[in-house]
């Protein structure tokens, strides 16, 4: 899965720590997700969608492997 988080995270201002006290998590969260190390679950995922203003697939492709 690839994702686009630290792209919109960059637009929006946002460190990883603003961006993980605004979702609920650590910033070793956010770093682990950018760095497609960690799958978030569906309501972490929401909670993303709904920060940035996007829809999750906005933020969250599978890549072929995946498919």
């Amino acid at each position: 899965m690839k994702n686009n988080l630290k792209v919109e995270r960059a637009i929006h201002g946002f460190t990883q720590e603003d961006l993980a006290k605004k979702i609920g998590v650590s910033r070793q969260t956010i770093n682990a997700m950018e760095a497609n190390k960690y799958v978030p679950s569906t309501v972490l995922a929401l909670r993303l969608a709904k920060v940035f203003g996007k829809q999750v697939e906005d933020l969250f492709q599978l890549d072929e492997s995946d498919e």
